[in-house]
């Protein structure tokens, strides 16, 4: 097992001390910048920040007794030295990236540390899965810490995944170095009922004296208070006022997300603005932030500014991505902060509201300068065993992407996914359709959606209707990043193209594909897990952008509409999802029929 290659405090610490006395000369001194404290939420002029070890040894207003002969002097120019940037719940694998090419792309944005779940990886090859993400996220420049994944299968026995994990996984890998807690508990009915399993992986957590991640994603608070007592410590899954509120009144931390499709900052932010609830308890993560977000919009910076411009205070924004994440993993004492004993990370910039990170320092290392990353990320050796996970088993035809009718009707009323715009809820829509040729015909919105099996090579679609992408003409665009079983979702309006887009990702081992009139418009190969790819996010970036147009030249107008595709299959956030059972009813937890009857 990979061991942490950062020295701890009780190693450092001698030194830490004699700098900090000026007995002796710190490695890099970092002068004459306004200290944003996030410990008192203040801004202390003229201030210089001295580094050992990769540590601060002192913060303070004179430096000059710790610079020797070879201390590196940073001029500070008088900007702002914020701490470095805390994502405190991310999945990696949704920025189609490595960790390591996820490491180089955030970077330049300010983050230096993030908490990650990968359990999309979990869903497809268990805990070897894990165990690497773990393995290359320790060797990068920055903080990347990894939660154990809770939840393989989301929801048993309406799903079926690739790999499972049990409590002896999560046990195993609490011993890791790299492992900051359990990730997030979606299984929230099956703590409500007392699961012995999801129970003791909580147990497991705990008695390793680490933090459990929440997932409470039913939209009714009565169940909150059972699930709180299950031991959950926090929850990114609100989405109005009150869901904050809520979740801080039963002793949780509220982490309020902005991805690349989830919106759900300004609605619950408004809980500290002007509800004037305690922001100690309140927490900024991404969750999800594909590679062209990463690359063109940024990362935790874009949250900050976002949270700034709902109304936030700036320096209670910083407090939210900072201190206030570090405390919730039991790591205040190690980062989160500009403090003597912290990790040296930190952002210089000129602007607390608009953050530009002008230059970025990692465990006491210049990381970037100006949007540019200015160090190695290195890669960890993925086997073939992670490259060869698309496994249909037999070339599938036009005619297996279709939902038969009952024998006779004409039109039937069927039970429809209604895709909401930047949420991860969707409805439950209900729809008069036609009938031709024995299979129900889509019209107006509505297009048919199939999940392919690609754990197993069974061969198995199964078939449903999703509404509100608005696509048109005959078209397809297939997917192995389908959360969180990440078997094969295809959307389409075209049996053809549906059929030729599933071939071509069995084809190329996996990724997203995008067709129309029987010729292929866009394709991002992801040959890890057929969820990530180890070239450079700008290049994953070009190749996402490009699959995003193609979606637009097939007449969706959604905001990145991929996440919308991707989350199909979840079968944990309500209220209609499908997986390789069925069609499921996530209010009720259980299989329904996509007819609903003869219209």
């Amino acid at each position: 097992m990979t061991s942490l290659p950062f020295k701890t405090w009780a190693e450092t610490a001698p030194r830490l001390i004699d700098v900090a006395a000026g007995r002796a000369p710190a490695d890099t001194v970092v002068r004459g910048v306004r200290w944003v404290n996030v410990h008192s939420r203040e801004v202390l002029d003229g201030s210089d920040l001295s580094i050992a070890d990769g540590r601060f040894a002192c913060c303070g207003p004179d430096a000059s007794a710790m610079i020797g002969p070879q201390t590196e002097v940073i001029d500070g120019a008088g900007l702002f030295a914020v701490p470095g940037l805390c994502d405190a719940h991310m999945h990696v694998e949704s920025g189609m990236l490595t960790p390591a090419e996820f490491a180089r792309a955030v970077i330049p944005h300010g983050t230096t540390t993030m908490f990650a779940d990968p359990h999309e990886i979990a869903n497809v090859l268990g805990l070897d899965g894990v165990r690497m993400m773990h393995d290359e996220a320790l060797m990068q420049p920055l903080n990347m810490f990894m939660q154990m994944p809770s939840c393989a299968p989301s929801a048993p026995g309406l799903e079926t995944t690739g790999r499972e994990i049990g409590p002896k996984d999560v046990a195993e890998a609490m011993t890791w170095p790299g492992i900051v807690g359990l990730g997030e508990m979606m299984n929230f009915p099956g703590v409500i009922g007392g699961s012995q399993q999801m129970l003791a992986e909580i147990a497991e957590t705990q008695r390793a004296g680490k933090t459990v991640g929440g997932h409470y994603a039913s939209p009714d608070l009565a169940g909150l208070n059972a699930y709180a007592a299950g031991g959950p410590a926090d929850d990114h899954e609100g989405t109005r006022e009150e869901d904050a509120i809520a979740r801080v009144r039963q002793g949780m931390r509220a982490m309020l997300r902005l991805g690349s499709a989830w919106y759900d900052v300004k609605a619950q932010i408004t809980a500290v603005t002007e509800k004037g609830l305690d922001p100690r308890n309140f927490i900024l993560c991404t969750d999800d932030c594909n590679a062209g977000t990463l690359v063109h919009d940024g990362h935790m910076d874009r949250v900050v500014r976002h949270a700034i411009e709902c109304g936030c205070d700036p320096l209670v924004a910083l407090q939210m991505a900072t201190v206030n994440t570090a405390t919730h993993f039991g790591l205040e004492r190690e980062l989160g902060a500009i403090a003597p004993g912290r990790r040296a990370d930190l952002i210089l910039t000129d602007d607390l509201r608009t953050l530009p990170i002008r230059h970025v320092i990692a465990r006491g290392v210049t990381v970037a300068r100006d949007g540019e990353c200015l160090v190695d990320c290195p890669h960890y050796a993925w086997p073939d065993a992670a490259r060869q996970t698309v496994r249909v088993g037999r070339t599938l035809t036009p005619r297996e992407f279709r939902v038969p009718a009952p024998e006779g009707a004409a039109r039937v009323r069927a039970r429809v996914i209604g895709v909401v715009e930047n949420q991860a809820p969707t409805r439950a829509l209900s729809l008069d359709l036609p009938v031709q040729d024995g299979a129900v015909t889509p019209e107006g919105d509505v297009a048919r959606i199939a999940l392919v099996e690609r754990h197993r090579g069974t061969g198995g679609v199964t078939n449903g209707l999703v509404g509100g992408f608005g696509y048109r003409g005959r078209m397809a665009v297939a997917s192995t990043v389908a959360h969180d079983s990440h078997h094969m979702i295809v959307v389409g309006t075209s049996a053809a193209d549906m059929a030729a887009a599933a071939n071509r990702l069995a084809e190329v081992g996996g990724g997203v594909t995008v067709w129309r009139d029987g010729a292929e418009l866009a394709l991002v190969e992801l040959p890890i897990a057929g969820l990530m790819s180890d070239r450079p996010a700008a290049e994953v970036a070009a190749s996402a952008r490009a699959m995003g147009e193609a979606l637009r030249d097939c007449g969706c107008t959604l905001n990145n509409a991929f996440m919308q595709h991707s989350l199909l299959a979840l079968v944990v956030i309500p209220e209609l999802r499908i997986s390789d059972l069925g069609l499921v009813d996530v209010t009720r937890f259980e299989l329904t029929d996509v007819i609903e009857g003869v219209a």
